[in-house]
């Protein structure tokens, strides 16, 4: 078996300027400890690997890329769910002074297909035969793909005209011949490309950002001195490895720390897996923080015995945690008092919760999207100790964190060291840094656009306060109404999603008279709902009905009250049917994609503005 050309050994982690070299460092430091952990499927148990044997892994996957005989910087495209394989090729690719190209397992064929002939890759590494077809299905030519890897065969009809060759994982490892003539493997600079990671597309189609070695790991060191991970820590990774948040801070930053990851099964198994592996750092988006809360409230809202317990010990835990970071010094009575009632709290309220995630959790880091305050607030009150971040995929992708010992909600923490911000035009954060993007992948004018004076434009805007960035909203996201009203829709949808009668909310009204809403509706909640106005819940025609659009709409109202008049929504329109990746009305960090929802609902929204 050929073996992948040694990488010179980093003395330190301070010494890494690589990622193969980050990898090689890691190895040689604690090979015999537990670095992935998944679920095996056919045996019903958890695996673990140790580092030593994922390098094993990963020289097999070099020497088959290898008889490839790829030219450096080459694309290779790695379409796999998160597991022990996605990270295998992923760092074979890098060894060997390739580019991959990470896309979400869950994409749309359409989408996947654009990404693969817009990055000209040249290896696609996918889950399925299946999944290959429906990518080659859609027509669009690929004549720099020369060879496609599935995880799975399941033999299906090879469509007419079909020219790339498919192998499985296990016949392109084991047809690698004893000895590989290939031009010589060079190991990749600190300037070179260490992935092109396109942007999830809320609108338009997704870019390629090219992210370098330098960008990724001088990140990731940042990352380690704000939230630093220890050798026994176990992190639950459940975000896509596509996704750069995940990539750097639950894939990359784990390496560094030299902690164990385990990969969840899926979404929908991610409560039993997180009690099953009992992480001790969790990282996610927003949208799983607030589905727990969901549920809490949804258990909570028969009995006003518990509501009240609940409430009490989150204004308990609140004061305590305030009184923890710095944010409140009030009289010692009221902090005896409240140290008294903890305990009891404590069992009754908060450590029930805390066994949701596992019981462990020391960690628990919210990035993606906006973290809504009132979920941050009892979160952090009832002990799940929540960190939020910002960034963004050209910033690979950390600005600023909050860490634990210095943890203001309101905020998205300090900025990470050797990153700078600045406020520019229209309040917009500008960010500059060794984290910041080569550029969009051959689109010259949109890097250019990216830019001024030599700042990376964010298109968000923000405040910078005592040394803490606040988010303000989006640049370009705020609806502006015919009647010359500016409104940001993110806070509105998080008012109304705040409330367990919503699973989803998307505010629209821009050039329009006035705000109106989609939302999908909590199943139980529409029942109650339907039940209570005599109408058949299981008749769609029901959710077009006056008498239960005027009852959503005045409970929206309600939630928005807070809210200027003119921002408060005038109209809605009801539905069951989640929003997901699948369906392409979520991104792969469940931010809304704004413009699929307004094309979905086309027809919906137009009435109301007709009416």
């Amino acid at each position: 078996m050929p073996q992948r050309r040694d990488i010179n050994l980093p003395s330190d982690l301070a010494s890494v300027r690589t990622l193969p070299e980050l990898f090689a460092w890691r190895v040689a430091a604690s090979p015999d400890r537990e670095a992935y952990r998944q679920y095996d499927e056919a045996n019903a148990r958890w695996l673990g690997s140790t580092w030593r044997e994922v390098d094993g892994r990963v020289s097999r996957f070099a020497a088959a890329l290898a008889a490839e005989s790829l030219a450096p910087g080459a694309r290779v495209a790695i379409l796999l769910p998160n597991g022990l394989d996605a990270v295998c090729i992923d760092q074979a690719v890098l060894a060997l002074g390739g580019v991959p190209v990470p896309m979400h397992a869950l994409d749309n064929p359409a989408s996947i297909a654009y990404i693969l002939s817009d990055s000209e890759a040249s290896l696609l590494v996918a889950t399925s035969d299946a999944q290959w077809q429906a990518i080659a299905a859609t027509g669009l030519p690929l004549p720099a793909l020369r060879h496609v890897v599935v995880a799975q065969s399941g033999s299906p009809a090879v469509p007419a005209g079909e020219v790339v060759p498919v192998v499985t994982v296990d016949e392109w490892l084991c047809n690698v011949p004893p000895v590989v003539a290939s031009p010589a493997e060079r190991s990749p600079r600190s300037g070179d490309l260490a992935a092109l990671v396109y942007t999830s597309g809320t609108t338009g189609r997704p870019k390629g950002v090219m992210l370098t070695h330098d960008n990724v790991v001088s990140n990731t060191k940042a990352v380690l001195q704000r939230v630093a991970p220890s050798a026994n820590d176990v992190f639950l990774s459940f975000l896509p490895l596509s996704h750069t948040f995940e990539r750097t801070a639950g894939y990359y930053a784990p390496m560094a720390g030299g902690c164990c990851v385990a990969f969840a099964r899926s979404a929908r198994q991610l409560p039993e897996d997180l009690r099953t592996v009992r992480p001790t750092i969790l990282v996610s988006v927003p949208r799983i923080y607030e589905r727990v809360l969901l549920g809490i409230q949804a258990r909570l809202s028969g009995s006003a015995l518990k509501t009240g317990l609940f409430s009490l010990a989150q204004a308990t835990g609140w004061r305590r945690f305030r009184r923890a970071q710095g944010l409140l010094r009030d009289d010692a009575l009221r902090a005896a008092v409240d140290a008294c009632v903890w305990p009891a709290l404590d069992a009754m309220v908060a450590r029930p919760l805390r066994r949701q995630f596992g019981g462990r959790l020391r960690l628990a880091v919210s990035g993606g999207a906006a973290l809504s305050l009132p979920v941050a607030r009892c979160f952090l009150a009832l002990g799940v100790p929540i960190v939020q971040g910002y960034g963004m995929t050209e910033t690979s992708p950390i600005v600023a964190a909050n860490a634990p010992d210095d943890n203001d909600p309101a905020t998205v923490g300090r900025v990470v060291p050797g990153v700078e911000v600045r406020i520019g035009e229209n309040r917009e954060l500008l960010v500059r840094g060794p984290n910041v993007m080569r550029g969009y992948w051959k689109r010259d004018e949109d890097t250019a656009r990216a830019f001024v004076d030599g700042w990376l434009r964010t298109g968000d805007q923000a405040a910078i306060e005592a040394g803490r960035v606040r988010i303000l909203g989006r640049v370009k996201e705020i609806i502006v109404t015919s009647t010359g009203e500016k409104i940001a829709p993110a806070d509105l949808e998080l008012a109304i999603t705040a409330d367990h009668s919503f699973e989803a909310a998307c505010v629209f009204g821009d050039n329009r008279p006035f705000i109106a809403c989609v939302v999908v509706l909590n199943v139980t909640y529409w029942m109650g709902l339907a039940v209570s106005l005599r109408l058949d819940p299981k008749d769609p025609g029901s959710l077009q009905s006056r008498p239960a659009c005027e009852a959503v709409l005045q409970r929206i109202r309600d939630l928005t009250r807070g809210f200027p008049y003119y921002a408060q929504p005038r109209g809605v329109v009801l539905s069951l049917e989640p929003w997901t990746v699948e369906n392409t009305l979520l991104t792969p960090t469940l931010k809304l994609k704004r413009a699929n929802i307004a094309s979905r609902f086309e027809s919906e929204i137009a009435r109301l503005y007709s009416a």
